[in-house]
């Protein structure tokens, strides 16, 4: 009678599948927190009153009241108010973001500290919200080619399992002759200890840890083989303006002439540029703002269409625009002529600037790269990641963003419709790429490319062209998912080494191996064996929320000296 060994046996493979399902449990902890993210209740404005109704009760075309401090029930469109955003939950971005009349709100953001009226756009699975986790338990749910590889050899591993029962049994009763009570709990133990349970674990739970670590820091990885792919990257081609720069014109540099403060000239121009809609006006007066300035009331303002503007500011006559303004007007550059041919030359677009009728100065604007983008660049180059830069701009500007940033290969002057080629011809060299860009635009390449990654799309993380969406303008967070990706192929490529290492040495010692040395296995401690080996392996892919994510250049090297 065995009631013993039949209890423990059924003990112990019930408490390592219950060990496995709290780390495998564990591994979803982003999805749960994605979905406690949403509020519960929502202020409806109903003839004109307040009326709080359950979230799953607000109806598209809603009108919202979101007070200070409260969550954005679903996705809506401002209406009527300015407050700071904090999208930070959904977005991973850390600066509330401002919002005034026609901005859209992403549900679950924050309003911080104004009261905003906004019309719902969006409810239950159709918000950004729902979107993102969709995506992520797609992602979770999906296999990836080691999975199903694995998959292939645990079913092998079943035949090898009952298979080595069976020649175990025969073994020890027909050959070696010992009672068939002993040689059948051989074949047992054999059979326990060789289920492939560890197998069909090893990557399924690396893919779950590192899919909601990347929802986490709003890196929505599509599927399990994207995940995967981004381990291989070996090239990665960044579109320009957008990704790597902001996409919007600021004040680089400022040359001024003997005499003239640069403060005083920034102060002056902006008071003369403060009315016009033009993007270069208005990075001018973005700078005089940055540092302190208040620009003063400028009178007699003119606007000279494809040339500037001429204004008086506290009776000091303006002129500023282009050399064709300033000829006009019969002022001449005298020493700052050659100050601005350099600057120009480097990719900056120019504005010359006359005080009274004398040359005072040349701003430098150009369309300035975003913070992260060194950091990104360093940090590829640590993980042996090439990095290149694909924009339909002058060679000049390209060449300039480049250096300012660190990317040594260029490809300018390249049309939307030609990227896709060119990123075809970087394949052709054998390299696996990855192409970055604003999923709109850059589609084609997108799809042609190894990985495609959509950077910046805020509500829109469902593009179909793009394997990989970064909800963040952040090129760091490309560094990012490639630090995920190899970590997550690590951590899979330990629980396959562990798996079939544990069943290689397992499976000779439960079939009686070591008898002669007075060592053998009950099925019971066959059942624990086995479901500790399963344990180990969820366990090991949960570690890998440990991962160290990149913060900048200095975090990427140190990462990269560890290994």
């Amino acid at each position: 009678m065995f009631y013993d060994a039949g209890a423990m046996l059924a003990t112990f493979v019930l408490l390592g599948h219950w060990f496995e399902m709290r780390a495998r449990g564990g591994a979803s902890d982003a999805i749960r927190a994605l979905l406690d993210l949403a509020p519960p209740k929502a202020v409806v404005l109903r003839d004109g009153e307040p009326v709080e109704v359950p979230t799953a009760e607000v109806a598209v075309g809603d009108l919202l009241l979101i007070r200070p401090g409260a969550k954005v029930p679903v996705d809506a469109q401002v209406t009527e108010g300015d407050s700071e955003v904090d999208e930070s939950t959904v977005t991973g971005e850390s600066l509330p973001i401002h919002k005034g009349a026609g901005d859209a709100l992403v549900g679950a953001t924050i309003n911080t500290n104004g009261t905003l009226r906004a019309r719902a756009t969006a409810i239950g699975s159709d918000t950004a919200l729902a979107q993102i986790v969709n995506l992520v338990q797609q992602a979770q749910n999906s296999k990836a080619p080691a999975q199903r590889l694995a998959d292939r050899a645990a079913s092998w591993l079943v035949l090898v399992a009952l298979g080595g029962g069976l020649l175990t049994f025969v073994a020890w009763a027909v050959i070696i002759g010992v009672d068939v009570r002993q040689a059948l709990l051989y074949a047992i133990t054999v059979v326990v200890i060789t289920c492939p349970d560890a197998l069909g674990l090893a990557t399924p739970t690396a893919i779950m840890v590192g899919s909601g670590l990347g929802a986490r820091r709003g890196i929505l990885f599509k599927n399990a083989t994207a995940l995967e792919q981004t381990a291989s990257l070996d090239t990665v081609v960044f579109d320009k303006t957008g990704t790597l720069t902001r996409g919007q014109p600021e004040v680089v540099a400022v040359a001024t002439a003997d005499g003239v403060a640069e403060g005083e000239l920034l102060r002056l121009v902006a008071a003369a540029e403060r009315d016009s809609e033009h993007p270069l006006a208005q990075a001018i007066v973005g700078a005089a703002r940055a540092r302190g300035l208040d620009p003063p009331a400028a009178d007699g303002f003119t606007a000279v269409p494809g040339e500037g503007a001429l204004a008086t500011v506290e009776g000091t006559r303006v002129t500023v625009g282009n050399g064709r303004l300033l000829a006009r007007e019969g002022v001449s550059l005298d020493g700052l002529a050659q100050r601005a041919a350099e600057l120009a030359g480097q990719g900056r677009t120019t504005v010359q600037v006359a005080l009274d009728g004398r040359a005072a100065g040349v701003i430098a604007i150009a369309d300035a790269p975003r913070q992260t983008s060194k950091d990104a660049i360093a940090a590829l180059r640590v993980f042996g990641v090439r990095s290149v830069m694909l924009t339909g701009d002058s060679h000049a500007t390209a060449q300039r963003v480049a250096a300012e940033i660190g990317i040594e290969e260029v490809i300018a002057e390249v049309l939307p419709g030609d990227k896709a080629g060119t990123i075809a011809e970087l394949q052709r060299q054998g390299r696996t790429v990855a192409m970055v860009g604003d999923g709109v635009n850059d589609a084609p390449a997108l799809a042609q490319a190894d990985l495609g990654i959509a950077i910046g799309t805020g509500t829109d993380v469902a593009v179909d062209t793009a394997d990989v969406v970064l909800m963040r303008s952040d090129p760091l967070d490309v560094a990012t998912a490639i630090t995920i990706g190899r970590g997550t192929r690590r951590k899979e490529r330990q629980n396959l080494a562990w798996a079939i290492g544990y069943n290689s040495v397992a499976l000779p010692i439960a079939a009686g191996a070591l008898e002669p040395l007075g060592f053998t296995l009950s099925p019971a401690i066959g059942a624990l064996a086995m479901s500790g080996s399963s344990v180990i392996v969820a366990l090991n892919a949960v570690t890998l929320r440990r991962l160290r994510l990149p913060y900048g250049q200095a975090a990427a090297t140190e990462r990269a000296r560890d290994r």
